[in-house]
């Protein structure tokens, strides 16, 4: 019996809280739906992060809470964090090898569309950019009227 019960806490309940967000965002789309607007489509990122699923592309808005180091190991990285409308928090990291850097102040708003990854601490979106090989359609920043790829 115990193991039953694991078994549905770790994978029933949160495809069941996934199932019931989808369904919520279906049939009460709001006014926010528009892109990077964390109640509409960026509510895909909550969705996520509840069932911890990761490689999902998402797109979403918010502002520049916070500035970080760039990471230099391997491609380098202009890392920063973005607080959704929501409340939720991403780590974005936007390789600058492969795209430009922004110019980034804190409190400035944004939308993107990258690839979420999940970790305990609200996630990660990358692929903030184009794909080099032409495989992928890729990601974007939309920052001050300027879309970075």
């Amino acid at each position: 019996m115990n193991r039953q019960l694991q078994l549905f806490r770790n994978r029933v309940l949160p495809f069941l809280v996934v199932l019931a967000l989808l369904a919520w965002q279906h049939f009460h789309p709001g006014t926010d739906s528009q892109p990077g607007s964390s109640a509409g489509v960026g509510g895909e990122v909550e969705a996520a992060y509840s069932a911890q699923r990761s490689g999902q592309w998402v797109e979403v808005g918010g502002r520049v809470a916070r500035l970080l180091a760039d990471d230099d190991e391997g491609s380098r990285h202009q890392r920063f964090i973005l607080e959704l409308d929501s409340g939720h928090t991403l780590l974005v990291s936007h390789n600058i090898d492969l795209a430009d850097r922004l110019p980034l102040v804190r409190n400035d708003r944004m939308t993107l569309r990258g690839r979420y990854e999940w970790n305990d601490r609200g996630g990660v979106v990358h692929w903030t950019h184009h794909d080099p090989a032409g495989r992928l359609q890729g990601g974007w920043i939309l920052h001050e009227g300027t879309r970075y790829r």
